[in-house]
C-alpha cells in the first residue's frame, strides 16, 4: 500500500508510520496531493505530520482502533466474496432500522449478523445500519462520526462489516448504511488541518457548512462521494440513506445529490447491482425523488424519509399535539398523509409559522409512493424524545396496532424501528460519551431541547453508561404476553403484504381513505380495507372476509 493524501494547507506532509517517519512529497499532477514512496502492508499504522504537527489520522481512514485520536490502520479488504447474491431495488421494500451497539448485548456486527434469520421470519426485505463511522468514545448513536470512511471500532471495524454483509446477502436481506455528510463531529474532527473542508459561506445548526461550493469543494464532493462508493461498490452494500441532506448548503450549479445520483448510476451499471439513496429532508418538496433534469430542482434520489406520514400517525393514535406536532392530530389530516404523503404542502406550518413544502402530485410518472419511506418510529422519533419511550409506552398497544397496519400496508416505503416489531419494553434514549467539556454541553442542550417541546420527564444523561445500557433490546421478552402478540400482529401484517400485491401498490391517484368518525379512519388498497381507531375494540368489520384483526384495527377483503 502507498499512502496519499490531499492536503493542500500545509507546506510540509510527512508519513507517520508506527514511530517512524517518512517524507512525503507533492504530486505534480494533483494539486494540493502528497504521495510516499515509502509503502506499508495491512495492520500497519499510519497517519500524517501536517508542518510538525501531528500525527492525525488518514481522512480516508478505514479503521481507527485506537480511537478518533489515534492513527489510522490500513485494511486490505478480501478479493473474494459470494457472489450469489444479485441485489434488489428497495423502494417499496421492508425496511428495517437498527442501531449495531443496541441491537445486541455484545453491541457488534457479527453478533447482529446472528439475528439476520429473525428478521427474515419476520418479512423484513432490507437492513438500514445507523451510521457506522468512527466517532469519540466508545457508545454513540453515530451522527457525530469523523471519518465518513470508516466503521467504528467497537462494531468490529472493516472486516466485520464485510461479514455482515456477506451473511445479510447469504438470507436475501439488503443492507443500507445510514451516512452523515451534512457535518463531522465535534471531537476527533482534524479535516481541517488538512483543507478547505468546511467554508462559512453558509452555516449549518453544527457551525460552519461541510464545503460543496467553495474554494477546493470539488475535492470535498469527491471525498464524500468517494465514501459513498467505498460502501457501495468495495463493500457491496446496496444502498445509503442520506442525513439531513436539506443541512448540505450548496449553490452549485449541479447539486451535490444530483451529481451523487448520477455517479451511483454509473456504479450500478460498473457492478450490474442496483443502488438505492435514500434522503432524509424536512422541505415536503418532490423534487428530492425526482430523476435529474425533470425539474432545475431535482436531485434523483429513489426515495426520501416522510416525517409528515410519521408525524399524523403519531399525533392522532398517539394524542400528542405539542411543539412540531402541532400541525397534526385530527383524522382529517391523518387521511391526507395516507393518500398525498406531505401534510404541509404549501400552506401555513403553525410550528414553523410559514407556508411550507408543495404538494405531491399522485400521477407523475417521476415519482410514486414506494419514494417515500414510511414509519411509526425510527431513531429519531423515539430517540429524541424527552425519555426515548417507544411509542407503544405511551399510547398504548392497541394503538400501535392500528396505527402499524396503516403505514405497513399503505403505498409506501414502510420502514420499521428495531424493537418496534415486539413492542421493546428498552427504550431508545441519546446517548454518547463524549469528553469532558463536551459532554456536559450535550447534556444541557437536549435538556432546554425538551423542555420547549412540553416533555417535563427527567431527561436521562446522555454521558451515563446506564442511558446507554437502558436502550440494549431484551430478545427473550418476544415470547412473552404482549410482546408476543404484538410481534405476531407484525408478522401478520407483513404476511398480508407479501400475498396481495394490492397492499404493495405504489399508485397513490388508486389509494382511497375516509374519516369514519372523530376517532376511526379507513384506508382502501383495492378490494381491502384497514379500519383503524385510536379507541380499542371501536372497530367493526364491514361485510366480508376479515383477514386480520386486533383491539384497535381489522384488515377486510371487501364482500
Amino acid at each position: 500500500m502507498r499512502p496519499e493524501v490531499w492536503a493542500p494547507l500545509p507546506t510540509v506532509v510527512e508519513l507517520q508510520l508506527g514511530t517512524s517517519r517518512h517524507p512525503m512529497r507533492p504530486d505534480p499532477l494533483r494539486p494540493g496531493w502528497w504521495v510516499a514512496d515509502h509503502e506499508f502492508d495491512a495492520g500497519s499504522r499510519y497517519g500524517f505530520v501536517l508542518d510538525g504537527e501531528g500525527p492525525f489520522p488518514d481522512p480516508r481512514s478505514f479503521s481507527l482502533p485506537d480511537g478518533v485520536h489515534g492513527l489510522s490502520r490500513a485494511v486490505a479488504l478480501p478479493k473474494q466474496r459470494p457472489t450469489g447474491y444479485l441485489g434488489t431495488p428497495l423502494r417499496g421494500k421492508v425496511l428495517y432500522e437498527l442501531h449495531v451497539g443496541t441491537f445486541t448485548d455484545e453491541g457488534t456486527l457479527d453478533a447482529a449478523a446472528g439475528r439476520l434469520a429473525d428478521l427474515l421470519e419476520l418479512g423484513v426485505e432490507a437492513v438500514e445500519l445507523m451510521p457506522l463511522s468512527a466517532f469519540a468514545g466508545d457508545r454513540g448513536w453515530g451522527y457525530d462520526g469523523v471519518a465518513p470512511w470508516s466503521v467504528h471500532a467497537a462494531y468490529g471495524d472493516q472486516e466485520a462489516l464485510v461479514r455482515f454483509v456477506d451473511a445479510a446477502h447469504e438470507h436475501g436481506l439488503a443492507v443500507l448504511l445510514d451516512v452523515v455528510h451534512n457535518h463531522l463531529g465535534p471531537e476527533g474532527n482534524y479535516l481541517s488541518k488538512f483543507g478547505p473542508y468546511f467554508t462559512e459561506r453558509h452555516t449549518t445548526p453544527w457551525g460552519p457548512a461541510v464545503n460543496l461550493d467553495d474554494v477546493g469543494a470539488a475535492e470535498v464532493r469527491r471525498y464524500l462521494i468517494g465514501s459513498a462508493r467505498h460502501f457501495l461498490v468495495d463493500i457491496g452494500m446496496d444502498g445509503l440513506r442520506l442525513d439531513a441532506v436539506h443541512a448540505l448548503r450548496d449553490d452549485s450549479a449541479r447539486h451535490f445529490l444530483a451529481e451523487l445520483s448520477d455517479e451511483v448510476a454509473g456504479w450500478e451499471a460498473e457492478t450490474g447491482r442496483p443502488l438505492t439513496l435514500f434522503a432524509e429532508s424536512d422541505l415536503n418538496r418532490a423534487e428530492m425523488v425526482s430523476p435529474v433534469g425533470t425539474s432545475p430542482g431535482a436531485k434523483g434520489m429513489d426515495g426520501q424519509w416522510a416525517d409528515d406520514i410519521h408525524h399524523a400517525l403519531h399525533s392522532f393514535f398517539g394524542r400528542e399535539t405539542q411543539g412540531y406536532y402541532v400541525d397534526y392530530g385530527t383524522p382529517e389530516i391523518l387521511v391526507k398523509a395516507l393518500t398525498r404523503v406531505f401534510v404541509r404542502d404549501g400552506g401555513i406550518s403553525a410550528f414553523r409559522g410559514t407556508p411550507w413544502g408543495a404538494p405531491v402530485d399522485p400521477t407523475t410518472p417521476h415519482y410514486d409512493g414506494h419514494s417515500f419511506v414510511a414509519s411509526l418510529q425510527n431513531h429519531d422519533q423515539v430517540g429524541n424524545r424527552a425519555v426515548g419511550d417507544r411509542f407503544h409506552m405511551h399510547a398504548g398497544h392497541a394503538a400501535q396496532s392500528a396505527a402499524a397496519a396503516l403505514y405497513l400496508l399503505g403505498p409506501f416505503t414502510p420502514m420499521i424501528f428495531m424493537g418496534e416489531e415486539w413492542a421493546a419494553s428498552s427504550p431508545f434514549p441519546y446517548f454518547s460519551r463524549l469528553g469532558p467539556e463536551l459532554g456536559p454541553l450535550v447534556t444541557e442542550g437536549r435538556a432546554r431541547e425538551f423542555a420547549a417541546m412540553g416533555w417535563q420527564q427527567q431527561t436521562p444523561d446522555p454521558q451515563a453508561e446506564e442511558t446507554f445500557l437502558s436502550a440494549k433490546l431484551h430478545w427473550e421478552e418476544r415470547s412473552e404476553g404482549n410482546h408476543a402478540e404484538m410481534l405476531e400482529w407484525y408478522r401478520a401484517l407483513l404476511r398480508l403484504r407479501r400475498e396481495h400485491p394490492e397492499f404493495r401498490s405504489p399508485d397513490l391517484a388508486a389509494v382511497g381513505a375516509e374519516v369514519l368518525d372523530a376517532d376511526t379512519v379507513a384506508l382502501h388498497r383495492g378490494p381491502f380495507t384497514i379500519l383503524a381507531s385510536r379507541v380499542p375494540d371501536r372497530v367493526r368489520a364491514p361485510r366480508g372476509e376479515v383477514l386480520a384483526s386486533t383491539g384497535g384495527c381489522i384488515v377486510v377483503r371487501r364482500g
